[in-house]
């Protein structure tokens, strides 16, 4: 592999980690809201001997327990009257969809910059 392909590798890689970190940060934000959910993150587990790649990718549940509030009328509400809301915090995940979008435009201006080099570079040989 050369480098310019090994290049491109990687960015493509970086941009598929993203874009799932991107639909799990989305997920989070759209059950704010619902009582019991516990917050998604993604979990990166390194693939031994492929450096180009970042590996498989697993979701796995946030142990944080949500805030209880008190709400005997709640069809969700224990025998105490408390109902469990979610774990989610709207500015942290805002916070990671933002990082995780800014990281992706990174892998892709990356991935942009080695095809134009390897394309001229496959100019140069054929004159």
């Amino acid at each position: 592999m050369n480098p310019f392909e090994f290049s491109m590798m990687q960015a493509m890689s970086g941009m598929r980690q993203n874009s799932q970190r991107i639909t799990v940060s989305a997920e989070n934000v759209s059950n704010v809201d619902t009582p019991g959910y516990q917050r998604k993150i993604l979990m990166t587990e390194p693939r031994a001997g492929n450096e180009v790649s970042f590996g498989s990718l697993r979701t796995a549940l946030d142990q944080t327990p949500g805030e209880q509030e008190y709400s005997p009328a709640h069809p969700m509400a224990d025998d105490a009257g408390y109902v469990t809301l979610s774990n989610v915090s709207l500015v942290t995940e805002m916070a990671d969809m933002r990082e995780a979008n800014r990281t992706y435009e990174a892998n892709l201006n990356s991935f942009q910059q080695a095809r134009t080099m390897y394309t001229s570079l496959l100019d140069v040989l054929r004159r």
